[in-house]
């Protein structure tokens, strides 16, 4: 079995999380990568876990899921020699991935043209807030101003049009985000094998966040007449709703294929009477009366757990899903079976995998996160740099 970005060489000049993220993905399929941050702190993410709020763990689970695999190179970009060493590196790089400000770029040398003049195979992956061109392309952007305010997914989501405004507790569009960055690396590859050149390839916050909201999006480039959302109770489709158990843990139904899952569900209740009521003999009857339909299954669901309410649905072949908290992705068995959370390498802590699997390729076990330039010198070693090279670099504190 191959690991099909095996000798792919990336610089992953980049800070935060959907960027670095679309580097893990080369990674966890064989690429080496190199995570350039400056000398001393660092990329700001690490500090993240810190803030208050955040949830408290010796281990820094931000950065370790963020940057896996990667080995640490730390420049100052802001010095010269330096910058020599990143021009060095990428003349030797296949992709190279950077979130930096557009106009840093320019200052810091790590400008599109300028790093493809000596390489013209390199694909050059740019990542911003709100695109590249327009009035805000210098504005900065975060998961939770230009993915989740700025695509209307943060006015949508309210439990009811009168609720505040949906705020996530952490970003939530960060890592989908640089699922499509990779795929454009990925296609700015495939392209290359059949002209031999690289591409400037991008993405941005905004952008994913109109494609991750798309189908209201679209309803509203089409013009399409919106009705408040409305309370849980006065939802229109009382079997698309989320119910309280007995526990006080919660569970969503997903019925639309009510002609055959309504007698089912009213049986797995032990309510089948409900099935024979005037209000809820049709789905337009049940649409027309949902409020009265909502009100029935909350006295249902309210007699049972959800572990006996998943099992009861389940064998009844309900389309369901528990609501779970994060605590229970630890012990999910399906999780574990399918591989969508792996060990580290010599550990038995665990990582979220990346997203997809490819018949025929091996992903790499996952390595932790480096260190601030815990692979510096030998990175520089790799590029012809001597010791007396290197002790001049870090002389100049251009390296450390």
């Amino acid at each position: 079995m191959t690991k099909i970005f095996e000798g792919l060489r990336v610089i992953d000049c980049s800070s935060f999380i959907a960027a670095p993220a679309a580097a893990t993905v080369l990674s966890d399929f064989g690429a080496d990568v190199i995570k350039i941050e400056p000398p001393g702190v660092g990329d700001p993410y690490r500090n993240v876990a810190k803030l208050p709020g955040t949830p408290k763990s010796e281990h820094n689970y931000g950065w370790l899921l963020a940057n896996r695999n990667k080995r640490g190179l730390a420049l100052d970009l802001a010095k010269p020699e330096a910058q020599a060493v990143l021009h060095r590196l990428v003349a030797r790089a296949d992709v190279f991935i950077t979130n930096y400000p557009l106009a840093v770029r320019e200052r810091l040398a790590i400008g599109h043209e300028r790093l493809t003049a000596s390489n013209e195979r390199l694909i050059y992956a740019s990542f911003t807030g709100y695109g590249e061109t327009g009035d805000e392309a210098a504005k900065p952007g975060f998961d939770l101003t230009a993915w989740w305010a700025r695509s209307g997914l943060m006015d949508i989501i309210r439990t009811e049009a009168s609720a505040q405004p949906a705020r996530p507790p952490t970003g939530m569009g960060d890592h989908p985000s640089g699922i499509s960055l990779f795929a454009a690396i990925a296609t700015a590859l495939y392209q290359r094998e059949r002209t031999g050149k690289g591409q400037r390839v991008g993405s941005s916050l905004m952008a994913n966040g109109l494609w991750s909201n798309g189908f209201q999006t679209q309803a509203a480039l089409c013009a399409a007449m919106f009705t408040p959302r409305p309370p849980r109770e006065q939802a229109l489709n009382a079997l698309t709703v989320y119910y309280r158990c007995r526990d006080d843990r919660w569970l969503i139904l997903t019925i639309l294929n009510e002609d055959r899952q309504w007698p089912v569900l009213a049986k797995c209740l032990d309510r089948e009477e409900l099935t024979r009521n005037p209000l809820f003999l049709k789905q337009s009857d049940r649409f027309a009366n949902s409020r009265e339909l909502i009100a029935a299954l909350d006295e249902a669901f309210a007699q049972r757990t959800q572990a006996e309410w998943r099992e009861r649905l389940a064998a009844g072949g309900i389309v369901f899903e528990v609501v779970a908290g994060v605590d229970d992705i630890v012990g999910d068995q399906q999780a574990l079976a399918n591989g969508f959370c792996v060990p580290f390498e010599g550990s038995t802590m665990l990582t979220v995998d990346s997203p997809f699997f490819v018949d025929g390729a091996v992903k790499v076990q996952p390595r932790l996160a480096p260190e601030v330039g815990e692979h510096s010198e030998q990175i520089l070693r790799e590029a012809g740099y001597d010791a007396p090279q290197i002790e001049a670099l870090r002389a100049a504190k251009a390296v450390a």
